[in-house]
């Protein structure tokens, strides 16, 4: 009985996906000091306009979005401003409207979803928002319209610099930008390769269409998401190579206090597109192209780029991104502690799918 009540309990309370206890702490912290630095900053605000509160109710829903689910669409600068200030707005002109605090009530609510909806900023504490509008007392009432702009709008705005600065330490995007998969670099109407024989948008969108229930996640990181977890199975039921196995060993590299002279004439003599720069220490800096001019005063450091890097024990399937985005030509292999260990190229990559396939190392394990 015991077990079946817990599988019940268990059904009735999914696990978000993705979250820690690392997250959750994170998030309890950042609540604290949002909505702690929000009050403060607005109770000097509004200190001499009365009946107004330092926070609206609201605000604490918006800092659960805001600080423990950042990448959600719902928790985004415009949701969450233009979702609370709008249906504010939204609720205190249908109080003008409708005297009947009930029915107002209920179409302030509606109609704020529908706003939200069509001005892209839909956000669950804009419900509580429109309701403030019509139930919202002597305040609302006092300051009429401008009740949406003070405290709603200040509380909000003030929540999300709060978050942005906030999640700069967390080493949490925001605001969420999707990481790109892949691109399309040389101005054609062809897909870019992964896409010609991957998943596309049209499969995502109509993976969507099929659904029974809308999902809180953008179409992008959904995508990114799939990719991974099927690389991740062919990872764990097929034999792939390691980085170790294909990568060169004898790097040419570069200090990043070289001239780019230098530089410029090892990429030359060696028929290199790129070459590693690391740092006193053989840790990697970046990487310097062959198609960037010839600067004889410049520095490396100057010239170089942002390096993909991987460790040896990865699977050359992590490689598969990186090496065709139209950006990178090689991934650095790199140890524990950043020192340059090896190079893979997309030649080495084509020679070590091509001998998969020909000796059927990639057939299911035994598991």
């Amino acid at each position: 009985m015991k077990n079946t009540f817990l599988g019940a309990l268990r059904g009735l309370t999914p696990r978000m996906a993705g979250t820690t206890f690392r997250d959750r702490s994170i998030a309890c912290l950042g609540a604290l000091i949002g909505i702690g630095i929000t009050g403060l900053v607005s109770g000097w605000a509004v200190g001499n306009l009365e009946h107004l509160p330092l926070l609206v109710a609201p605000l604490g829903a918006s800092a659960v979005l805001l600080f423990a689910v950042p990448a959600s669409p719902l928790a985004q600068p415009w949701s969450i401003i233009g979702g609370n200030t709008i249906s504010a707005l939204v609720g205190i002109a249908i109080a003008h409207l409708i005297p009947d605090k009930a029915i107002a009530a209920a179409i302030a609510v509606a109609a704020a979803i529908a706003v939200m909806s069509l001005l892209r900023c839909l956000h669950p504490p804009g419900g509580a928002a429109s309701l403030l509008g019509v139930l919202g007392g002597p305040a609302a009432a006092s300051y009429s319209f401008g009740f949406a702009l003070v405290p709603v709008a200040l509380n909000s705005i003030l929540l999300v610099i709060l978050g942005f600065v906030f999640h700069r330490f967390s080493k949490h995007s925001y605001p969420h930008r999707p990481k790109v998969v892949m691109a399309a670099t040389h101005g054609t109407s062809d897909l870019p390769p992964q896409l010609r024989v991957e998943l596309t948008e049209a499969d995502i969108d109509a993976a969507l269409a099929e659904g029974d229930e809308p999902l809180d996640i953008a179409r992008d990181d959904l995508h990114r998401i799939v990719r991974r977890a099927e690389l991740s199975a062919l990872e764990r039921t097929a034999s792939v190579p390691r980085c170790a196995d294909v990568m060169s060993r004898d790097v040419l590299s570069i200090r990043a206090d070289a001239p780019w002279s230098e530089a410029h004439r090892l990429l030359l003599e060696h028929d290199l597109r790129i070459l590693p720069v690391v740092d006193s220490q053989g840790r990697v800096a970046g990487i310097v192209e062959l198609h960037e001019p010839d600067h004889s005063l410049q520095a490396v450091s100057e010239m170089m780029g942002e390096a993909a890097t991987a460790l040896p024990d990865d699977s050359i399937l992590r490689l598969v991104d990186p090496l065709s985005d139209g950006r990178h030509h090689a991934v650095l292999i790199t140890d524990g502690t950043g020192r340059l260990v090896g190079l893979v190229t997309q030649t080495d990559m084509i020679v070590a799918l091509a001998r998969l396939a020909v000796t059927g190392a990639a057939r299911p394990r035994k598991i």
